[in-house]
């Protein structure tokens, strides 16, 4: 059955690298913020990705990462808190082939709940995962069956994730250079491909690429300069500041083609890799995931255009409403 789903110039092609499979399930939801009568809106909710057939086997369960042809569904699925809200929203109000009713609450169900530094959170670690689902729809006041028990939203959520990342590089367990107050943001992106190197006593790895997280790694002192921009919404306090000391520890992190990835501090020694400077390290690309993410978080602290248009979503709305959320925005605009 997915494989109806399939141009025909695509159904025997070879499997495509795994961002590259997973990404175009989040493409569509930029799609479907068009006019009403724009041609290419009517395309995208038309056909909005399916998630699988309906197959006994999968009945219930999470929803699975991805399809190859050839062989079929990935054995991995979705659990834990993830920018999957997102794919869930989609999913559930997909007017041709919806989730399940039993897919979000399977998938909240394996979410895990944290105390760190005094704060209650639901626990993700890369501080991406706490923005993608927000670049698009307003998670303010809204709420669904796990976040009324804990009597906080999504959109708190992240907010107490980024002061948990600030607090983490307060502590800075690890010794690295330049974590402090103003310098935090851990999250997935470029980082040295250095070996082994001696910092704060002790031999540390350096990742190249990887989804950084805190406060249990992986962690090699690389800083992501679009996390910390993409946190205007929850904490300007925060990320004005981190910012603006971003700037001045490292000019070169802007450049024409945009904000860069991220940042190493130090130290010097790790001038072996690509893109190192006299202290420490600069990443040489801008991505456009991450630049993107930029954009679109920036226009919703300035004015929540992007809310806005997805509130006028007729697939997110009610994908919200068949994942359980209530109240916010969604009771306002019932009453409408």
């Amino acid at each position: 059955p997915a494989r109806d789903h399939l141009p025909a110039q695509r159904r025997h092609r070879k499997s495509r690298p795994e961002h590259q499979r997973r990404n175009p399930r989040r493409a569509p939801q930029g799609a479907v913020v068009g006019p009403p009568r724009d041609a290419t809106r009517g395309v995208a909710v038309e056909r909005l990705p399916p998630t699988g057939p309906p197959l006994p086997w999968r009945a219930g369960a999470a929803v699975v990462h991805g399809w190859k042809p050839g062989s079929g569904f990935l054995n991995y699925r979705w659990e834990g808190y993830s920018e999957a809200l997102l794919l869930y929203a989609l999913g559930l109000g997909s007017p041709t082939h919806p989730l399940t009713d039993a897919r979000f609450p399977a998938w909240t169900g394996t979410y895990q709940w944290e105390n760190l530094y005094g704060i209650d959170f639901l626990y993700a670690g890369p501080l991406f995962i706490d923005q993608f689902s927000h670049a698009w729809i307003d998670f303010r006041g809204i709420r669904d069956r796990f976040m009324r028990e804990k009597h906080c939203d999504y959109f708190e959520n992240s907010r107490r994730a980024t002061y948990v990342q600030r607090e983490y590089a307060i502590r800075n367990p690890r010794g690295f250079t330049g974590y402090e107050e103003d310098g935090w943001g851990l999250s997935a992106g470029d980082g040295p491909s250095t070996p082994r190197q001696r910092v704060a006593g002790r031999r540390q790895s350096f990742y190249g690429y990887a989804a950084r997280g805190v406060p249990w790694g992986p962690d090699d002192g690389t800083l992501s300069g679009p996390a910390v921009l993409s946190s205007l919404v929850f904490a300007p306090e925060l990320a004005l500041p981190a910012l603006r000391r971003m700037l001045a520890r490292g000019g070169e992190v802007i450049r024409a083609s945009g904000y860069n990835d991220t940042v190493h501090a130090g130290p010097p020694v790790v001038g072996t890799a690509k893109g190192a400077r006299a202290s420490g390290w600069v990443s040489e690309g801008s991505f456009g995931l991450d630049q993107g993410m930029i954009v679109l978080m920036v226009e919703n602290f300035r004015s929540g255009l992007l809310w806005r248009l997805l509130r006028d979503s007729v697939p997110i709305r009610t994908g919200l409403l068949r994942a359980g959320f209530r109240g916010g925005w969604l009771a306002e605009d019932a009453h409408r």
